[in-house]
C-alpha cells in the first residue's frame, strides 16, 4: 500500500517539471533582454539586468501570506471546511499562472523587437526595462503556488517512513526542468537554423525570434496544465484533504 501511494504522487511530480523549463528561462534569457533595454534611474544610475529578479522574489514574499492570511480564511468559510483549498488545486492555479508568464513574456518581447527594428543602432533600446516587471511577477506567483503546493502535496500523502525522499523528489523536479530546458534550447537552436536565418535563439537577441520560442513554452505550459488536470482528477486523497474536494 505504501508503494501505491508513493506511485500515485508520480504523475503529479511529472506534470509539473515543465514549470521549472519557463523558470529557467525566466533567469537566463530575461536577463538578456534587460541588458538590451533602457536600465536607468535617474540621470547616471543603472540598475544591473540580473537584479530584476528581486520582482520574482518579492512576487513570492507576497503571495504567501495573502494566500495563507487572506485567501484561504475566505475559501473556509466560503465552502465550510477546515482545508480550503487543496494541495492540488494550489498546484494547478500555478500552472495557469506559469502559462500567462509565457505568454506576457512573448507580448513584452515582441514589442521590444519591433523598437529594436524600427533603426536604432544603439546598444540599449529607448524601451524601459521595467517592461520586464509583469513576466517576472506571474512566475513568482506561479513559483509561490506550485512549489509550496507540492511539498504539502508529498509530505501529507506520503507514507510516513518516505517523506523526506518524497519532499526531496521536488527538488528533483526542479533539476530534471532546468535539463529540460538546456536541451529544448540546443533543440530548437539546431532546428530553426536555415542558411542565412540565425534561427529563434542567438547571441544577438535582436537577430533572433525569442518570442517565438516564449509562446513554444507557453503551448508546453498549457499542455503540462491539461496533462495535470487528468491525473489530478484520477488523484485519491489519503488523508485529510479528502474532504476539501
Amino acid at each position: 500500500e505504501e508503494v501505491k501511494m508513493f506511485l500515485r504522487l508520480l504523475p503529479i511530480l511529472a506534470s509539473t517539471t515543465i514549470f521549472w523549463t519557463t523558470y529557467a528561462q525566466m533567469i537566463t534569457f530575461s536577463v538578456e533582454q534587460g541588458v538590451t533595454l533602457d536600465r536607468k534611474i535617474g540621470r547616471s544610475f543603472e540598475i544591473p539586468a540580473a537584479s530584476l529578479t528581486v520582482f520574482m522574489q518579492g512576487a513570492v514574499l507576497a503571495t504567501l501570506p495573502l494566500y495563507d492570511r487572506i485567501l484561504i480564511p475566505c475559501v473556509r468559510a466560503w465552502r465550510r471546511n477546515e482545508y480550503g483549498i487543496t494541495s492540488l488545486q494550489r498546484i494547478g492555479a500555478g500552472l495557469i499562472f506559469s502559462t500567462l508568464s509565457m505568454v506576457v513574456a512573448a507580448m513584452v518581447e515582441r514589442k521590444r523587437l519591433r523598437v529594436a527594428h524600427v533603426g536604432h543602432t544603439a546598444s540599449t533600446l529607448p524601451m524601459s526595462v521595467f517592461y520586464l516587471v509583469p513576466q517576472y511577477v506571474l512566475t513568482g506567483v506561479a513559483n509561490a503556488l506550485i512549489y509550496i503546493g507540492q511539498l504539502d502535496l508529498f509530505y501529507r500523502e506520503s507514507p510516513y517512513g518516505m517523506r523526506s525522499f518524497t519532499t526531496g523528489l521536488c527538488l528533483g523536479s526542479f533539476s530534471i526542468g532546468f535539463f529540460f530546458s538546456s536541451a529544448l534550447v540546443s533543440s530548437i537552436n539546431g532546428r530553426t537554423k536555415h542558411g542565412k536565418d540565425l534561427g529563434w535563439l542567438t547571441n544577438d537577441l535582436n537577430d533572433g525570434r525569442l518570442d517565438y520560442f516564449y509562446l513554444l513554452l507557453a503551448g508546453f505550459s498549457f499542455c503540462s496544465f491539461l496533462l495535470y488536470l487528468i491525473f489530478a482528477k484520477w488523484y485519491i486523497f489519503n488523508h485529510t484533504c479528502r474532504t476539501a474536494m
